[in-house]
């Protein structure tokens, strides 16, 4: 987050959380950087976060108060329920199951805790919410992976900490509006319906094969050049002709096979450092990289 240094929505306001690897995480530090006072409780064996990837699990609790807590235990509960009385949101990313042995679950407490709001990561909703999951299958789900290579990063976790995030802000700002003895709610974030929303695009065919985001449109394809390749983002008509005019491709049809053509064997010629040139001076959208 960039620059909240005049505005933090989530100043002052406490949050805790107990969920581990990264959506939970990543949502708590989204509300950190929003202002928000946040304390994280990990069971005795820690995050598996930060045992497969340190740096990670650094970057993500960057500002957190990290705390050991055994919630198996009646030490480790009565930890828990302390910090509770004064945090206005609880972040959990347990199934439902492991909520309730817990002695977690939504009406449990709502009654020892009634001005707490709980925001619950699942991987999905209703009665799938008991289902093993993880990025990769809701993703998969989704229509986002189509072929045989993992996607280049994982869109379910990160779109369900930024929805959580959201959620966050909602219970805050309907404590703010209702005032002080309004009750706490129960928000649900489910992973595999934050793939469903990033995927959205694809659904209604902008990025399909056919889409003009998709391939179709020859402005906005990734193509080799000389010494690399060029991602190029001319997708609108101003864009697309200064791209054809330097190319000495017309007419500019960018849906035309012959056009995509043009335009490969033009920017195969091309170096990087020519394109780049070519972007400056004519305002045309794109970036090259190496191979």
């Amino acid at each position: 987050m960039s620059s909240l240094t005049s505005f933090l929505p989530l100043e002052g306001v406490r949050v805790l959380s107990l969920a581990l690897n990264l959506p939970g995480p990543a949502a708590l530090l989204r509300c950190r950087q929003m202002g928000a006072i946040c304390l994280k409780l990990e069971p005795p064996a820690g995050d598996p976060m930060a045992l497969y990837n340190q740096p990670a699990y650094a970057a993500l609790h960057e500002g957190i108060a990290i705390e050991t807590a055994d919630l198996k235990t009646e030490a480790g509960q009565q930890q828990l329920h302390a910090e509770l009385a004064k945090t206005d949101v609880l972040l959990t990313s347990f199934r439902p199951s492991a909520l309730r042995k817990l002695g977690l679950d939504w009406p449990a407490l709502q009654a020892r805790h009634p001005s707490l709001s709980q925001v619950a990561i699942i991987g999905a909703p209703g009665e799938r919410a008991e289902e093993p999951g993880h990025d990769l299958t809701y993703v998969a789900e989704s229509g986002l992976v189509t072929g045989t290579e993992l996607p280049p990063t994982l869109y379910a976790d990160m779109g369900g900490a930024l929805l959580a995030s959201e959620a966050v802000l909602t219970a805050v700002l309907r404590r703010a509006r209702g005032g002080e003895k309004t009750p706490g709610i129960y928000l649900e974030v489910a992973l595999n319906a934050s793939a469903d929303w990033l995927a959205l695009p694809r659904t209604w065919g902008l990025t399909q094969p056919t889409g003009a985001v998709g391939g179709a449109h020859a402005g906005y394809r990734v193509y080799p050049c000389a010494d690399g390749r060029v991602a190029v983002a001319a997708l609108e008509p101003h864009f697309a002709n200064r791209l054809c005019e330097a190319a000495g491709v017309t007419p500019p049809d960018m849906m035309a096979t012959a056009t995509h053509k043009a335009l490969a064997a033009w920017l195969a010629t091309r170096t990087r450092a020519e394109l780049d040139a070519m972007s400056r001076e004519r305002d045309v959208p794109l970036l090259t990289l190496a191979d």
